[in-house]
């Protein structure tokens, strides 16, 4: 697990210094780094003109989804992104539940924290916070937040259970999770499963639909709801042929 973990931070490390500088992660290594994984998913595509009024581009997601157009958000609500990276959802979250609310972003990544907390002082917002932690660990009290979003980073953790209970815990009674990540559709070969190369790519850790689904149950949430976007075989995943398939999915849910 802890092998695992330090292979997604070294990757995410170097897209963050990548972007920095002025980059961007254009390649299958990366979650949204191809055009197939990274484009508008249905109607839950980014505003263009929202990113900009933030002074940002969109080269500031690295997802595979829009988890800000999941759940609605209020003003006065309190949002957490797991995995925050360059810091987009939550600044774009930040703004819709302003006045009154808050984002918080959790990310363990220095390299991803220093580069969000660049964007946060290029964009203006007061009200976003970026924490250092793991999403196993989250560094919030318990029923602390009103909605827990996250944008293809929950497969790149080795247990996936963890951070299910921990978003869990970290909502208030009535809470919603609203995720955007990837899921397995076709059996991935063992030689993709144990690519920490594709752990960072967001296809080795996938799971299949029924046991993300069960994994969100377990942790205490109801009201699951998975619906797949779109499907990405070997060619699109950057994979050899008889690798299995990938897909994109937004996982909504709310706690009792």
């Amino acid at each position: 697990m802890d092998i695992i973990r330090e292979a997604v931070r070294a990757k995410y490390a170097e897209t963050a210094i990548k972007l920095r500088d002025g980059g961007g992660c254009c390649d299958s290594t990366c979650c949204g780094g191809s055009d197939a994984v990274s484009g508008p998913i249905g109607d839950e595509e980014y505003s263009n003109a929202e990113v900009q009024e933030l002074g940002l581009s969109l080269g500031a997601s690295l997802g595979c989804g829009n988890p800000t157009a999941l759940a609605p958000l209020h003003p006065g609500d309190i949002v957490l992104d797991l995995g925050s990276g360059a810091g987009l959802d939550v600044l774009l979250s930040a703004r819709r539940v302003a006045p009154g609310g808050h984002a918080y972003g959790v990310d363990m990544t220095d390299e991803m924290l220093a580069l969000a907390n660049d964007n946060k002082a290029r964009s203006g917002v007061e009200n976003a916070t970026f924490l250092k932690g793991t999403i196993e660990s989250i560094p919030l009290p318990e029923a602390a937040v009103d909605v827990v979003i996250s944008n293809c980073v929950i497969n790149l953790a080795a247990d996936k259970r963890a951070v299910l209970k921990e978003a869990f815990r970290v909502l208030r009674p009535g809470g919603r999770l609203a995720v955007s990540d990837m899921v397995e559709v076709e059996s991935l070969a063992p030689s993709v499963k144990s690519s920490l190369d594709a752990w960072a790519g967001c296809v080795a850790g996938t799971i299949p639909v029924d046991a993300y689904r069960a994994a969100v149950s377990d942790a205490g949430f109801d009201a699951v709801a998975i619906e797949i976007t779109n499907t990405f075989g070997p060619h699109e995943a950057g994979l050899p042929e008889g690798s299995g398939k990938i897909a994109s999915a937004f996982i909504r849910a709310s706690k009792p």
